[in-house]
């Protein structure tokens, strides 16, 4: 890809080329060696299916009678719990997404538009996938940072089994009060399944409460998030029992997608600890 295909002065003109950081990022794209450039066993096919990947990494739980599905988004993951878990409550912040997810189990399919190139669109229609049992979810409106008590959540009550929270971590305002809020609503025996690209964001997440991707000014050496994440949990009494990478695909267009590889970590709740 050239600059020279921009002519300075248009729409997204040449200006945003001009950045050290574009200059390191097309280093990085045009000389790197493979293995720096992409350092995942993991290639692009094994990206799709994410929902569903995400939400068996969930069957280590203890118990099947409950699952909370935390950013539920339009319900995928909550959709492909119905499959194992008795009843499932699916929670997100955004309305739009609520009701998208509640069509979706009052219908069983909702039409959507795909981008194919530039301003051209396809009509399309997605549906549920066999083995769904949609009678069993629960879709609310609800901030992760302001949790309800677990008995508020959904029909049945009680304690989830399993707490599902994909690709959300790095999207809240508080990730902290967030993590520390999972002992009340998992029981014991229970599993939280975390999955996150750590993808933080001032937009999103102030800095000072971000968990990691930072230079520790006191140490000098960079902040990883994962450690801190585990600082966290171990001492809300979890254990971690599986940590790998999980790769997800989102299209932009027919030939552009974005390809992730978010941080996969399990965790099972013992019997004491907490904050």
């Amino acid at each position: 890809m050239s600059t020279a295909a921009t002519a300075p002065g248009s729409k997204g003109g040449v200006s945003i080329y001009e950045t050290s950081l574009a200059v390191s990022e097309y280093l990085q794209f045009h000389f790197a060696d493979d293995n720096d450039l992409l350092p995942y066993n993991s290639g692009v096919k094994d990206a799709l299916g994410f929902t569903k990947r995400c939400a068996d990494e969930c069957l280590a739980a203890g118990g099947r009678a409950r699952a909370l599905d935390v950013g539920c988004a339009v319900g995928g993951q909550s959709f492909a719990l119905s499959e194992q878990f008795d009843e499932v409550v699916g929670l997100d912040f955004s309305n739009m997404f609520v009701d998208a997810a509640n069509k979706m189990k009052k219908d069983g399919e909702a039409p959507y538009k795909s981008r194919i190139e530039g301003d051209i669109w396809e009509d399309c229609t997605c549906k549920l996938p066999s083995g769904t049992r949609a009678e069993r979810t629960f879709f609310e409106q609800g901030d992760a940072c302001a949790l309800k008590p677990a008995k508020e959540l959904g029909a049945g009550g009680g304690l989830f089994d399993a707490v599902l929270a994909s690709n959300l971590l790095c999207r809240l305002p508080d990730p902290e009060k967030f993590l520390k809020s999972l002992p009340d609503l998992v029981t014991v025996g229970g599993v939280v399944v975390l999955v996150s690209p750590y993808s933080w964001l001032e937009q999103w997440t102030p800095k000072d409460r971000w968990l990691g991707g930072y230079t520790d000014p006191e140490t000098g050496k960079p902040k990883h998030s994962f450690p801190t994440v585990k600082e966290i949990l171990e001492g809300c009494g979890f254990e971690l029992v599986k940590e790998g990478d999980m790769p997800f695909l989102i299209r932009e267009h027919k030939r552009k997608f974005q390809c992730g590889f978010s941080h996969l970590s399990v965790w099972r709740k013992g019997g004491n600890g907490g904050y």
